[in-house]
């Protein structure tokens, strides 16, 4: 009986010491799929710097210099502390997505609404991803290798099908978020070497650029449209909870040091971005930077396909969003229940293509990337977050602790009600395109040089 007994505990210990071994190795093949707080950062930041950088001059120019900076600062500073109100709402309602808090504060009105704005703004983004590629890339082509531009290959539609083929579906296509750090990492490296050209260009350009009156200014009077430029450059709300879910062993201290991390950087850049490119072309500051840039200069050119990828390789990360809408609003799966294969594949090729169809009927967003900003990003990056968090803490809507989340809330309306009004007022300026368009100082420089070579 004794040795039946022990056989028998020495099984049981065994089979327990086995299932603990088992445990563990599921536990660290779940933490595997983790990324560390860098990665998450890389991921973060990349979701931020993307095309909305390049336009962070043009605001500088709209709101004026100097006040623009501090303007600029304010919006990063607003940004954090709605980024770190959106993880406490999370953790008051014990909802970890955007979609969740807003339930949990608002009820179904809330979810719908949330929904809308949140698959409007990045499907919006994803199509004026394409626009930029297909318009940038196809002139850098002709440019680079004297093709005729009724080529197939100098066909932006051709162009930017390419791009979608072999790059954004196959990046989509991937279900984890993490799987994207190490590409986030590249996207950033790309944005070093643009940033490094508009600097070495500042000096050389700045000679050509003619005198302006409105030139270093102060103060503009176009503030609110310079702060729907600075939050459409720093939204990344959508994003947030994705990122946080991806940090291994998360917790709102490291979030919080991610986000403190990832807008500081950010800012840096977009400030560095912003500098000197006013700096080089003040107030002659185009919408996107690039297109200041003559055509026929070949290292921004190198900088225009480099933008062009970053924003590539930022586009699977809005898809990562939109398909999330669709997946938890429409089709309301089971988030424990891995999504079919044949369903993941047929809801990521309709996003990527339907985006692809839009971006092909026109190459002006004009008016409607404007009322993406106005109407979008900042109810998503300010107003929601705020009403969220105002909604769920305990306490009167006054007390001292709840402050700071209503001057967000304020800032936010402000901004989304004097933006429509000012959007509307001048519907006809806004409603143009630059792209590809030769300045005025490149034609110059073009028959200085053409006169000199004649003279000698």
């Amino acid at each position: 009986m004794m040795g039946g007994k022990e056989i028998s505990e020495r099984n049981y210990v065994l089979e327990s010491r086995n299932q603990y071994q088992q445990f563990s190795e599921d536990r660290n093949e779940e933490d595997d799929k983790k990324s560390s707080m860098h990665y998450a950062s890389f991921n973060f930041i990349n979701s931020i710097i993307g095309s909305g950088v390049i336009g962070i001059p043009y605001a500088l120019h709209q709101a004026g210099f100097g006040f623009g900076v501090l303007l600029l600062v304010l919006v990063a500073y607003i940004t954090d502390y709605s980024l770190i109100l959106m993880i406490k709402a999370g953790h008051i309602s014990g909802r970890f997505s955007y979609q969740g808090i807003m339930e949990a504060a608002f009820g179904r009105a809330g979810y719908i609404l949330l929904g809308i704005l949140q698959f409007v703004y990045p499907f919006i983004a994803m199509v004026s991803y394409n626009v930029v590629v297909g318009d940038t890339v196809t002139k850098v082509i002709i440019r680079l290798t004297d093709i005729e531009p009724d080529n197939i290959f100098a066909k932006r539609e051709i162009i930017v099908l390419i791009a979608t083929i072999f790059i954004t579906v196959p990046l989509s296509l991937y279900r984890d978020i993490a799987k994207l750090a190490k590409i986030s990492f590249f996207s950033l490296v790309c944005i070093g070497f643009i940033l490094l050209s508009i600097l070495l260009r500042i000096r050389t350009i700045s000679k050509i650029v003619p005198d302006h009156p409105d030139s270093w200014r102060f103060f503009n009077s176009d503030i609110i449209p310079a702060v729907g430029i600075m939050a459409f450059a720093f939204m990344c709300h959508h994003n947030t909870f994705l990122i946080y879910s991806s940090i291994a062993d998360t917790s709102q201290k490291k979030w919080e040091t991610v986000t403190h991390a990832s807008i500081l950087t950010s800012l840096i850049v977009s400030c560095i971005f912003g500098i000197a490119g006013y700096a080089t072309f003040k107030a002659y500051c185009q919408g996107d930077l690039l297109e200041n840039y003559c055509w026929d200069d070949d290292l921004m050119n190198a900088s225009r396909i480099l933008f062009s990828i970053q924003i590539l390789l930022t586009y699977p990360i809005e898809c990562f969003v939109t398909r999330g809408v669709i997946e938890n609003s429409i089709i309301s799966k089971d988030p424990n229940v891995p999504m079919s294969e044949r369903t993941h594949y047929a809801i990521t090729l309709s996003i990527v293509f339907t985006t692809y169809f839009i971006s092909m009927a026109t190459d002006c967003l004009g008016v409607v990337l404007e009322l993406n900003g106005v109407l979008a990003a900042v109810p998503l990056a300010f107003v929601l977050p705020a009403f969220c968090y105002l909604r769920l803490e305990e306490g009167r809507i006054f007390d001292r602790n709840k402050l700071p989340a209503l001057g967000v809330a304020f800032f936010g309306l402000s901004v989304t009600t004097l933006g429509v009004i000012f959007l509307f007022m001048d519907i006809d300026q806004i409603n143009q395109c630059s792209h590809g368009v030769v300045m005025d100082y490149c034609s110059l420089r073009y028959l200085n040089v053409t006169q000199n070579s004649t003279e000698i």
